[in-house]
């Protein structure tokens, strides 16, 4: 078992609530990017860097992560490509995607897109705050728990 971040865009707040469950429970980190990121004091933390281009970092956790594993992202596609592989995937915010909600948020995304485009809605998701902080807490341990109790029990 292993959690997996899309570390380009996961706020840091995020990473460093990560790297302590990740202590606390022997879970191997691995982070994914198109830029170098910030060495860790701990060998349960690994740094992939990959190429430069769209889509990279995710194509590169979507071809390695398990279904054991658990990936953290708000790339709603990069999403979509865990839950169709049988794994975990949890947004930044603390919510996870299921297969029931993922295909509902991707056309909700692409909607977004096109009213962006066409000028006819502005901005993007509200300001990341304690309130998100604190769910995506709440969210990871009990998807930890449950994933760890799974992995414990099968043969």
């Amino acid at each position: 078992m292993k959690i997996w971040i899309d570390a380009d865009a996961c706020p840091r707040v995020i990473k460093e609530i990560i790297f302590r469950a990740s202590d606390r429970l022997r879970i191997p980190v691995c982070l994914v990017a198109n830029k170098t990121l910030a060495k860790h004091e701990t060998h349960l933390v690994e740094s992939i860097v990959v190429g430069e281009g769209f889509d990279v970092a995710d194509d590169y956790i979507a071809d390695h992560a398990a279904p054991q594993d658990l990936v953290i992202t708000a790339d709603i596609p990069l999403a979509a490509r865990i839950v169709a592989k049988g794994g975990v995937a949890l947004d930044p915010r603390g919510e996870l995607y299921t297969e029931e909600n993922v295909g509902e948020r991707l056309s909700m995304r692409d909607l977004m897109m096109e009213l962006r485009a066409g000028g006819l809605v502005q901005g993007g998701p509200s300001q990341f705050g304690l309130t998100d902080r604190q769910r995506f807490a709440s969210s990871l341990d009990r998807q930890l728990t449950r994933m760890i109790r799974e992995h414990r029990s099968a043969p």
